[in-house]
């Protein structure tokens, strides 16, 4: 069950204490897209996140938008708020997280990755061993893949709390 875990849990992509990220020494940050920084259904421009990156990458951070969606929805986004993007990453698989590793010459102790479901986001983090955090969706529509994720997660969800693992 501990590779459900998040090492973080927050309210949203604005409620993350990025400072303390970064006396972690974690200078990349891998944002999932769709119902962490926009409605999944949305091709809404988020000014609020737009100014969060600017600020993000003041500070020193590499961002990631890091996403199952397809290509041209994650370059329009890529290009509205100036970050980089992995389309199609198939979360929970790790093949894209290690090309990105080797792409960024990383270390998996400097990324981490930001995201609204624990069977994709996290359980991909967890078993990369990154730094995981998990936030709430924006909205609860998704896309029909989420939906039936969605259902299994809840499971995990509560068997995490009985647990008091969450």
């Amino acid at each position: 069950m501990e590779k459900y875990v998040p090492d973080i849990y927050q309210k949203s992509i604005y409620t993350i204490d990025y400072s303390k990220l970064l006396s972690k020494g974690i200078t990349c940050l891998l944002f999932d897209l769709d119902n962490t920084i926009v409605s999944p259904k949305s091709n809404e421009l988020p000014e609020k996140a737009k100014e969060l990156f600017i600020s993000l990458k003041q500070k020193g951070f590499k961002v990631i938008i890091f996403s199952n969606s397809p290509k041209k929805r994650v370059n329009n986004y890529k290009k509205y708020f100036n970050v980089d993007g992995i389309h199609f990453a198939s979360k929970p698989f790790q093949r894209k997280f290690n090309k990105l590793i080797k792409d960024y010459n990383l270390s998996k102790e400097e990324i981490a990755i930001i995201g609204d479901q624990l069977l994709t986001d996290v359980l991909g983090g967890n078993k990369l061993g990154i730094t995981t955090i998990l936030i709430n969706p924006i909205t609860s529509k998704d896309h029909i893949f989420s939906h039936f994720n969605r259902i299994l997660e809840n499971k995990k969800l509560k068997k995490l709390k009985e647990n008091n693992l969450f």
